[in-house]
């Protein structure tokens, strides 16, 4: 059985170095997204006062892929961080993604990074590894939140008081932010499969069911980091053939 993935918490391979901040934008622009980002701290502000201090935004990459592992995010926002852009990961280039990721560190955000292996995504089952995700994500915070809110999935297994918010990446601020930091950790994975498993073109389609994907796979067949357990497309020969 492959384990689960450890990912670090700090500046690593994953997660890019700060080096510069979200793009500036005018001044009618930035008062716009302010009330905009407002709109989405609304679950944020009501635990603010009700007295947590540590109130932390968790989500997931990677529950639909063919191969690669599930991640996930959780980070603690700090009351007043303005990030330009900041929205739900699927909404964002992948530049964007980058840059607030860049720019969040900066400003001293806190996060947790946890992933679980395509091997052990088969033997418990994509919702089962998906929390087990979450839960690592959590123990790699510097010290334990008081309250977390989640995209949908509850997580009971957690000693803590939550919420899940249904749409929660789009609804919440801080689970917006834990799911670019979860989808920027992902993709650079991929691109490190990619080079390790090349012809699979897992740097552009991150192990998601695209016809290049199938293709590749009736090609190769499947590699150790494919999902075994999730329908390859491999009893379907010329599955996408033209006509």
């Amino acid at each position: 059985m492959v384990s689960c993935i450890g990912f670090a918490t700090t500046n690593g391979t994953l997660i890019p170095a700060a080096r510069r901040g979200v793009r500036s934008v005018d001044g009618d622009r930035l008062a716009d997204e302010r009330v905009r980002q407002a709109g989405l701290l609304v679950f944020e502000e009501r635990l603010w006062a009700q007295g947590h201090t540590r109130v932390a935004g968790v989500d997931e990459a990677g529950r639909g892929p063919l191969a690669g592992p599930v991640v996930a995010a959780a980070v603690v926002m700090p009351r007043g961080l303005f990030l330009p852009g900041l929205d739900d990961s699927k909404r964002l280039s992948p530049a964007l993604r980058e840059e607030i990721c860049r720019a969040a560190m900066a400003a001293g955000v806190e996060f947790g990074l946890g992933g679980v292996e395509a091997a052990v995504i088969d033997e418990l089952n994509i919702y089962r590894a998906t929390k087990r995700a979450m839960l690592l994500a959590l123990e790699r915070l510097v010290s334990p939140p008081d309250f977390i809110l989640l995209d949908a999935v509850p997580l009971p297994e957690y000693p803590y008081p939550q919420e899940a918010v249904v749409h929660g990446d789009a609804r919440c601020l801080s689970i917006a932010l834990a799911s670019v930091f979860a989808k920027v950790a992902r993709d650079r994975l991929m691109g490190c499969y990619d080079r390790r498993f090349p012809g699979y073109g897992f740097a552009k389609h991150k192990g998601y069911p695209t016809p290049e994907h199938y293709a590749a796979l009736q090609r190769l067949g499947p590699c150790p980091i494919h999902r075994r357990s999730f329908n390859l497309g491999l009893s379907s020969v010329g599955l996408f053939d033209a006509g």
